[in-house]
């Protein structure tokens, strides 16, 4: 259980909620603050839970940390909420996934791509609910991101190195 996954778990507290995390590390404190339930394997954590949020950092590890075999581990009433990037789940794997009744919903702030083509077939879906990844959307993080967007104008004004430059690959 990572910060975010903690502040989600702090929140479920509110609404007793039975709360299970599978993280690399056991978090005590964390697992007792919360009243949370330590899964050694993410197995045991996908057949238990009723509502599975990711909230992962885009790893090698962590791309389709979520594909065919974890969707059929899980409950047929259970909802995927994926916070974390588009590529940690298999999108084709959770399409068929929610059209066969495998799992019941999936809530999505993120995709892969993101925006999805317009035909996905998510977007059309009446167990999914899409937003347009507005997980950052805080008054600090955008607060951060003004300020980066005002360093930047007045690098490139100045005529000095923009200090986040993209550079394609």
């Amino acid at each position: 259980m990572g910060n975010i996954g903690f502040k989600v778990a702090q929140r479920a507290k509110g609404f007793e909620m039975k709360i299970l995390y599978h993280n690399r590390n056991r978090r005590h404190k964390e697992e007792e603050a919360v009243g949370a339930h330590f899964c050694e394997k993410i197995e045991d954590l996908l057949q238990q839970s009723d509502f599975v949020m990711i909230a992962v950092n885009l790893t090698p590890e962590t791309v389709k940390l979520i594909g065919k075999r974890e969707l059929d581990m899980m409950k047929p009433t259970a909802t995927l909420i994926n916070i974390s990037r588009g590529q940690v789940v298999d999108q084709d794997a959770l399409v068929e996934a929610l059209q066969k009744g495998v799992i019941r919903a999936a809530a999505l702030d993120v995709t892969h791509p993101e925006p999805l083509p317009r035909h996905h077939p998510l977007l059309t879906m009446k167990n999914v609910i899409l937003s347009p990844h507005i997980g950052s959307a805080t008054y600090n993080t955008r607060k951060s991101m003004l300020q980066k967007m005002v360093e930047n104008a007045v690098a490139a004004i100045n005529g000095t190195p923009l200090p986040d430059e993209v550079v394609p690959r």
